[in-house]
């Protein structure tokens, strides 16, 4: 079975995250997330709620949908409408995320990879490149982007005294290097009996080729990058920083997907930690700063120890009392054939080990028991009493499932007469 710390809560919730790098929160309510919020309910089915927020070039829509609604169906309708709406934003807004959001999807295990020799930026593409794609094979997760460091871009620091010098504003030069960083297919050409592809390649491979990029060309004379502008190979703009020890460090957050096992999804990855470590960069460790199958390995350790005191007490009662072997062992039988048919019945009905039902077992193990102990003594009496083991059994059944205020004859009496 599927082991978890909590039950699983499929919520009917679906959230659709608009991004728009720069805009003010003010103009990104009016321009994008009111307009999504507005066009949303009109096309998706089952609705109960759409509510938003948002912020500096970020807006969330939140979609809350009646219990009974086909969650394929609302996604799929989601992200029609999302992609079909698209064209109605404002000129550079990135294609929303659709993500089907739920209470119990939460962070299972987070690593921390730390380094004095790698920069932010390269600790950033380690661990969204090399790391992600080394544990993205284990089944029943999905691990988020890195937080903390920074992703590597090529960045163009601009002279404000050259722009003036030469009439140019910045507009003029992202535009020019825009134009001139292009790959095109340009179709074939024959030549006996060979085609061959040509391609239009002005992408620029290094820094250099940067440096020499045309901006513009007046009377003869070509003004290049370099006249105007510093690149370098760098990093974005950090916007959150993460450390271990005082380190260089970003993280990394592994969430549960579908029906997947907490606990298995965790040792699949340390399995893999190992090799990891092995092949990654000199001075760089990979360290593990949250782990959620602590919690249920300990609930399942609870159970197992209660399990094992419970059975312990129960033999030394029965043999102290009824000085019994065989009873001993019928008792100790019934406690874990009784569990068993509770697990099955939770397998049956898509349960998972959790703290709670985990708990419940662990309650009713009391419950057994009681009725375990019970049921051998009066037995063992009905037999006493010289009746053959049928029914002794059936008889002092009975008097176990009968419930009578007094004690005495007048009880054995109804009992018997039940």
């Amino acid at each position: 079975m599927s082991t978890d710390i909590l039950p699983r809560v499929d919520s009917p919730e679906i959230t659709m995250v608009w991004s728009y790098g720069g805009l003010n929160a003010a103009e990104m309510a009016s321009k994008v997330t009111s307009f999504a919020e507005i066009a949303t309910p009109n096309n998706v089915d089952d609705l109960a709620e759409v509510s938003s927020e948002t912020s500096n070039g970020m807006g969330l829509v939140k979609l809350r949908f009646q219990p009974y609604a086909n969650m394929a169906t609302a996604q799929a309708q989601t992200t029609s409408i999302s992609q079909t709406i698209l064209r109605r934003m404002p000129a550079g807004t990135s294609p929303p995320l659709v993500i089907r959001t739920r209470p119990s999807s939460v962070p299972i295990l987070q690593l921390v990879l730390a380094s004095d020799t790698m920069t932010s930026g390269q600790l950033y593409d380690y661990a969204r490149l090399n790391l992600r794609s080394q544990l993205q094979s284990v089944p029943g997760m999905r691990i988020t982007l890195p937080y903390g460091g920074s992703a590597r871009q090529i960045m163009i620091d601009l002279n404000p005294d050259a722009l003036n010098a030469f009439g140019l504003s910045p507009a003029e030069v992202s535009a020019a290097v825009s134009r001139q960083n292009l790959t095109l297919p340009a179709g074939s050409i024959r030549e006996g009996s060979h085609e061959l592809p040509v391609e239009i390649n002005a992408s620029p491979e290094n820094v250099q080729a940067f440096l020499d990029l045309p901006l513009r060309s007046n009377n003869g004379t070509t003004l290049l990058l370099r006249d105007v502008a510093n690149v370098r190979d760098g990093e974005a703009v950090p916007t959150n920083i993460a450390r271990l020890d005082g380190q260089n460090a970003v993280m990394l957050s592994i969430l549960e997907l579908g029906d997947a096992s907490t606990v298995d999804i965790i040792d699949g990855i340390f399995e893999r930690l190992p090799g990891i470590r092995a092949a990654a960069p000199t001075g760089l460790s990979i360290e593990p700063i949250f782990d959620q199958s602590v919690f249920v390995r300990a609930a399942v350790r609870g159970v197992e120890y209660k399990i094992l005191l419970v059975g312990g007490l129960v033999a030394s009662v029965v043999l102290l009392f009824m000085g019994s072997w065989r009873s001993t062992l019928i008792v100790l039988t019934s406690i874990p054939l009784a569990l068993l048919c509770s697990i099955i019945g939770l397998r049956l009905a898509g349960a998972t080990f959790n703290l709670m039902t985990l708990t419940g077992l662990a309650l009713a193990i009391g419950i057994l028991v009681d009725n375990a102990l019970v049921e051998i003594e009066n037995i063992k009496r009905q037999i006493g009493l010289g009746k053959d083991v049928p029914t002794a059994i059936l008889d002092g059944a009975r008097e176990v499932a009968f419930l009578y205020p007094r004690e005495g004859d007048h009880q054995r009496t109804a009992a018997r007469h039940w």
